[in-house]
Protein backbone atom coordinates (compact mmCIF):
# COMPACT_ATOMS: atom_id res chain seq x y z
CA UNK A 1 0.00 0.00 0.00
CA UNK A 2 1.50 3.25 -0.97
CA UNK A 3 2.08 6.21 1.38
CA UNK A 4 -1.05 8.20 -0.09
CA UNK A 5 -3.32 5.06 0.16
CA UNK A 6 -2.38 4.40 3.78
CA UNK A 7 -3.25 8.23 4.83
CA UNK A 8 -6.79 8.02 2.76
CA UNK A 9 -7.73 4.68 4.54
CA UNK A 10 -6.60 6.27 8.26
CA UNK A 11 -7.91 9.70 7.39
CA UNK A 12 -11.08 9.85 9.18
CA UNK A 13 -9.72 8.89 11.97
CA UNK A 14 -7.18 11.05 12.49
CA UNK A 15 -7.60 14.60 14.42
CA UNK A 16 -7.79 17.98 13.21
CA UNK A 17 -4.57 18.58 13.68
CA UNK A 18 -3.72 15.01 12.18
CA UNK A 19 -5.51 15.45 9.33
CA UNK A 20 -3.96 19.21 8.75
CA UNK A 21 -0.53 17.48 8.65
CA UNK A 22 -1.82 14.58 6.35
CA UNK A 23 -3.23 17.20 3.64
CA UNK A 24 -0.08 19.35 3.87
CA UNK A 25 2.54 16.05 3.31
CA UNK A 26 0.43 14.69 -0.04
CA UNK A 27 0.04 17.91 -1.22
CA UNK A 28 4.10 19.01 -1.39
CA UNK A 29 5.09 15.37 -1.07
CA UNK A 30 8.54 15.69 -3.06
CA UNK A 31 9.15 18.90 -0.84
CA UNK A 32 8.97 17.38 2.50
CA UNK A 33 10.09 14.14 1.67
CA UNK A 34 13.46 14.94 3.74
CA UNK A 35 12.26 17.57 6.08
CA UNK A 36 12.27 17.16 9.46
CA UNK A 37 9.20 16.75 12.29
CA UNK A 38 10.38 20.48 13.09
CA UNK A 39 10.00 21.62 10.02
CA UNK A 40 6.57 19.85 8.33
CA UNK A 41 5.28 21.35 11.82
CA UNK A 42 6.54 24.69 10.84
CA UNK A 43 4.98 24.62 7.22
CA UNK A 44 1.58 22.70 8.16
CA UNK A 45 1.20 25.22 11.24
CA UNK A 46 0.87 22.60 14.11
CA UNK A 47 3.21 21.21 16.63
CA UNK A 48 6.20 18.77 16.41
CA UNK A 49 3.69 16.54 18.13
CA UNK A 50 1.19 16.63 16.32
CA UNK A 51 3.49 15.55 13.24
CA UNK A 52 4.82 12.20 15.64
CA UNK A 53 1.40 11.66 16.50
CA UNK A 54 0.56 11.09 12.74
CA UNK A 55 3.40 8.80 12.13
CA UNK A 56 2.10 6.61 14.73
CA UNK A 57 -1.80 7.25 13.92
CA UNK A 58 -0.58 5.66 10.69
CA UNK A 59 1.13 2.51 11.81
CA UNK A 60 4.60 3.62 11.74
CA UNK A 61 6.97 2.98 14.91
CA UNK A 62 8.06 6.96 14.77
CA UNK A 63 8.22 9.35 12.54
CA UNK A 64 12.01 7.84 11.28
CA UNK A 65 9.41 5.45 9.86
CA UNK A 66 7.05 7.50 8.29
CA UNK A 67 9.85 9.71 6.33
CA UNK A 68 11.62 6.69 5.09
CA UNK A 69 7.54 5.46 3.97
CA UNK A 70 7.32 9.31 2.03
CA UNK A 71 11.00 8.68 0.27
CA UNK A 72 10.36 5.42 -1.12
CA UNK A 73 6.63 6.74 -2.14
CA UNK A 74 8.30 9.33 -3.86
CA UNK A 75 10.98 8.09 -5.46
CA UNK A 76 8.61 4.86 -6.76
CA UNK A 77 7.01 7.79 -8.28
CA UNK A 78 10.00 9.74 -9.88
CA UNK A 79 11.26 5.97 -11.19
CA UNK A 80 8.34 5.57 -13.03
CA UNK A 81 8.18 9.08 -14.37
CA UNK A 82 11.27 8.94 -15.30
CA UNK A 83 11.32 5.44 -17.53
CA UNK A 84 7.73 6.56 -18.70
CA UNK A 85 8.76 9.81 -20.29
CA UNK A 86 9.73 10.54 -23.97
CA UNK A 87 13.75 11.03 -25.12
CA UNK A 88 14.79 14.21 -25.98
CA UNK A 89 14.64 14.97 -29.41
CA UNK A 90 17.01 18.25 -29.37
CA UNK A 91 14.49 19.97 -30.71
CA UNK A 92 11.76 22.46 -29.17
CA UNK A 93 8.59 20.97 -29.33
CA UNK A 94 5.45 22.83 -29.82
CA UNK A 95 2.33 22.56 -27.99
CA UNK A 96 0.26 20.09 -29.87
CA UNK A 97 3.16 17.15 -29.00
CA UNK A 98 3.54 18.44 -25.63
CA UNK A 99 0.05 18.19 -24.95
CA UNK A 100 0.13 14.49 -26.60
CA UNK A 101 3.27 13.49 -24.65
CA UNK A 102 1.55 14.78 -21.01
CA UNK A 103 -1.83 12.47 -21.90
CA UNK A 104 0.32 9.11 -22.22
CA UNK A 105 2.66 10.21 -19.39
CA UNK A 106 -0.77 10.91 -17.32
CA UNK A 107 -1.94 7.83 -18.16
CA UNK A 108 0.88 5.49 -17.61
CA UNK A 109 1.03 7.18 -14.34
CA UNK A 110 -2.76 6.70 -14.19
CA UNK A 111 -2.34 2.85 -14.72
CA UNK A 112 0.84 2.71 -12.52
CA UNK A 113 -1.05 3.92 -9.55
CA UNK A 114 -3.91 1.86 -10.34
CA UNK A 115 -5.62 -0.97 -7.90
CA UNK A 116 -6.66 -3.91 -9.76
CA UNK A 117 -8.88 -5.14 -6.47
CA UNK A 118 -10.81 -1.87 -6.37
CA UNK A 119 -11.86 -1.79 -10.13
CA UNK A 120 -13.21 -5.39 -9.69
CA UNK A 121 -14.67 -4.31 -6.91
CA UNK A 122 -16.46 -1.36 -8.46
CA UNK A 123 -17.53 -3.16 -11.30
CA UNK A 124 -19.35 -5.66 -9.50
CA UNK A 125 -21.02 -2.81 -7.66
CA UNK A 126 -22.23 -1.27 -10.79
CA UNK A 127 -23.87 -4.63 -12.44
CA UNK A 128 -25.35 -5.67 -8.98
CA UNK A 129 -26.79 -2.35 -7.70
CA UNK A 130 -30.66 -1.61 -8.11
CA UNK A 131 -29.73 1.44 -10.13
CA UNK A 132 -26.89 3.73 -10.88
CA UNK A 133 -26.67 7.15 -10.50
CA UNK A 134 -23.75 9.31 -12.44
CA UNK A 135 -23.14 12.89 -10.97
CA UNK A 136 -20.67 15.01 -12.68
CA UNK A 137 -20.78 19.20 -13.19
CA UNK A 138 -19.47 21.69 -15.62
CA UNK A 139 -16.31 20.25 -16.77
CA UNK A 140 -16.89 16.96 -15.43
CA UNK A 141 -20.53 16.63 -16.81
CA UNK A 142 -19.02 15.50 -20.25
CA UNK A 143 -17.74 12.83 -18.56
CA UNK A 144 -20.41 11.49 -17.20
CA UNK A 145 -22.90 11.53 -19.53
CA UNK A 146 -20.48 10.02 -21.49
CA UNK A 147 -19.97 7.42 -19.15
CA UNK A 148 -23.79 6.81 -18.25
CA UNK A 149 -24.61 6.11 -22.05
CA UNK A 150 -22.09 3.78 -22.43
CA UNK A 151 -23.04 2.11 -19.04
CA UNK A 152 -26.91 1.87 -20.26
CA UNK A 153 -25.80 0.21 -23.28
CA UNK A 154 -24.55 -3.04 -20.67
CA UNK A 155 -27.43 -2.55 -17.72
CA UNK A 156 -30.45 -0.95 -16.89
CA UNK A 157 -31.41 2.17 -14.45
CA UNK A 158 -28.57 3.95 -15.08
CA UNK A 159 -29.35 8.27 -14.69
CA UNK A 160 -27.52 10.91 -14.71
CA UNK A 161 -27.51 14.08 -12.75
CA UNK A 162 -29.34 16.46 -15.62
CA UNK A 163 -26.99 19.55 -15.69
CA UNK A 164 -29.95 21.91 -14.42
CA UNK A 165 -32.86 20.83 -12.20
CA UNK A 166 -34.35 17.38 -11.25
CA UNK A 167 -31.08 15.86 -8.94
CA UNK A 168 -33.53 15.76 -5.99
CA UNK A 169 -35.78 13.66 -7.99
CA UNK A 170 -32.62 11.51 -8.97
CA UNK A 171 -31.69 10.71 -5.54
CA UNK A 172 -35.02 10.32 -3.94
CA UNK A 173 -35.17 6.44 -5.33
CA UNK A 174 -31.74 5.91 -4.09
CA UNK A 175 -31.14 2.85 -1.67
CA UNK A 176 -28.71 1.46 0.15
CA UNK A 177 -28.23 -1.23 -2.87
CA UNK A 178 -27.63 1.61 -5.36
CA UNK A 179 -24.58 3.43 -6.38
CA UNK A 180 -23.35 6.81 -7.23
CA UNK A 181 -19.75 7.02 -9.16
CA UNK A 182 -19.40 11.23 -8.52
CA UNK A 183 -16.45 12.68 -11.04
CA UNK A 184 -14.90 15.65 -9.07
CA UNK A 185 -12.04 17.80 -10.66
CA UNK A 186 -10.38 20.75 -9.74
CA UNK A 187 -12.21 23.59 -9.45
CA UNK A 188 -14.49 21.61 -7.48
CA UNK A 189 -17.82 22.51 -7.60
CA UNK A 190 -19.83 22.68 -3.93
CA UNK A 191 -22.60 21.13 -6.27
CA UNK A 192 -21.16 18.11 -6.31
CA UNK A 193 -20.20 17.44 -3.03
CA UNK A 194 -23.69 18.08 -1.81
CA UNK A 195 -25.01 15.39 -3.75
CA UNK A 196 -22.55 12.93 -2.93
CA UNK A 197 -23.28 13.73 0.80
CA UNK A 198 -26.81 13.38 0.49
CA UNK A 199 -26.60 9.82 -1.15
CA UNK A 200 -24.17 9.01 1.06
CA UNK A 201 -26.50 9.67 3.56
CA UNK A 202 -29.42 7.35 1.82
CA UNK A 203 -26.87 4.52 1.94
CA UNK A 204 -25.56 4.29 -1.55
CA UNK A 205 -21.60 3.43 -2.29
CA UNK A 206 -19.85 6.32 -3.89
CA UNK A 207 -17.65 5.23 -6.46
CA UNK A 208 -15.27 8.84 -6.97
CA UNK A 209 -13.27 9.07 -9.84
CA UNK A 210 -10.90 12.50 -8.50
CA UNK A 211 -7.44 14.01 -9.56
CA UNK A 212 -6.18 12.96 -5.80
CA UNK A 213 -7.12 10.63 -2.51
CA UNK A 214 -7.88 12.97 -0.57
CA UNK A 215 -10.00 15.41 -2.89
CA UNK A 216 -13.22 16.77 -1.07
CA UNK A 217 -15.04 13.68 -3.00
CA UNK A 218 -12.61 10.89 -2.17
CA UNK A 219 -13.23 11.65 1.33
CA UNK A 220 -16.55 10.42 1.94
CA UNK A 221 -16.40 7.82 -0.96
CA UNK A 222 -16.20 3.59 -0.52
CA UNK A 223 -13.82 3.40 -3.45
CA UNK A 224 -11.70 6.12 -5.15
CA UNK A 225 -9.45 6.44 -8.85
CA UNK A 226 -7.75 9.01 -8.85
CA UNK A 227 -6.31 10.42 -12.66
CA UNK A 228 -4.30 13.48 -13.27
CA UNK A 229 -6.32 15.89 -15.47
CA UNK A 230 -3.73 17.44 -18.03
CA UNK A 231 -4.03 21.65 -18.60
CA UNK A 232 -0.71 22.38 -20.71
CA UNK A 233 -2.57 23.75 -23.05
CA UNK A 234 -4.68 26.40 -20.25
CA UNK A 235 -7.90 24.15 -20.60
CA UNK A 236 -8.40 20.86 -18.78
CA UNK A 237 -7.88 17.80 -20.97
CA UNK A 238 -10.15 15.10 -19.92
CA UNK A 239 -8.70 12.02 -21.67
CA UNK A 240 -7.40 9.83 -18.57
CA UNK A 241 -10.82 10.34 -16.91
CA UNK A 242 -12.41 8.95 -20.20
CA UNK A 243 -9.90 6.18 -19.81
CA UNK A 244 -9.99 5.59 -16.44
CA UNK A 245 -14.10 5.23 -16.77
CA UNK A 246 -13.60 2.86 -20.21
CA UNK A 247 -11.49 0.64 -17.83
CA UNK A 248 -14.25 -0.01 -15.48
CA UNK A 249 -16.58 -0.92 -18.52
CA UNK A 250 -13.70 -2.93 -19.83
CA UNK A 251 -13.81 -5.05 -16.54
CA UNK A 252 -17.50 -4.97 -16.88
CA UNK A 253 -17.32 -6.94 -20.16
CA UNK A 254 -15.01 -9.35 -18.88
CA UNK A 255 -16.76 -9.77 -15.55
CA UNK A 256 -20.23 -9.78 -16.67
CA UNK A 257 -20.13 -11.03 -20.29
CA UNK A 258 -23.38 -12.80 -20.66
CA UNK A 259 -25.47 -10.71 -18.79
CA UNK A 260 -23.80 -7.72 -21.16
CA UNK A 261 -24.09 -9.45 -24.22
CA UNK A 262 -27.80 -10.49 -24.11
CA UNK A 263 -28.87 -6.26 -23.41
CA UNK A 264 -26.07 -5.47 -26.39
CA UNK A 265 -28.16 -7.91 -28.85
CA UNK A 266 -31.55 -6.63 -27.41
CA UNK A 267 -30.55 -2.60 -28.57
CA UNK A 268 -29.14 -4.24 -31.58
CA UNK A 269 -32.07 -5.42 -32.39
CA UNK A 270 -34.06 -2.46 -31.98
CA UNK A 271 -31.32 -0.08 -33.63
CA UNK A 272 -32.24 -2.26 -36.66
CA UNK A 273 -36.01 -2.34 -36.59
CA UNK A 274 -35.86 1.55 -35.83
CA UNK A 275 -32.96 2.23 -38.93
CA UNK A 276 -30.98 4.27 -36.53
CA UNK A 277 -27.59 4.33 -38.11
CA UNK A 278 -27.07 5.42 -41.66
CA UNK A 279 -23.96 2.45 -41.40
Amino acid sequence: MSFEQLVKESFSQLSSGQKKVAEYLLENIEKVAFYTAVQIGREAEVSETTVIRLAYALGFRGFSEMQAAIQQYVLESNSSRFSESSPETGEESNIFTRVIERDIRILRQTLHQLNQQDVYKAVDWLMEADQVLIVGYRASYAAAHWFSFMLSMVRKNVLVVPFSGETEERIVSLTDKSVVLVISFPRYTKETIRVAETCKRVGARIISATDRLLSPVSRISDITFTAEINIESGHYSIASVISLLYLLLAGIEERHNPDTQTRMQQLEQLYSQWNIFEE
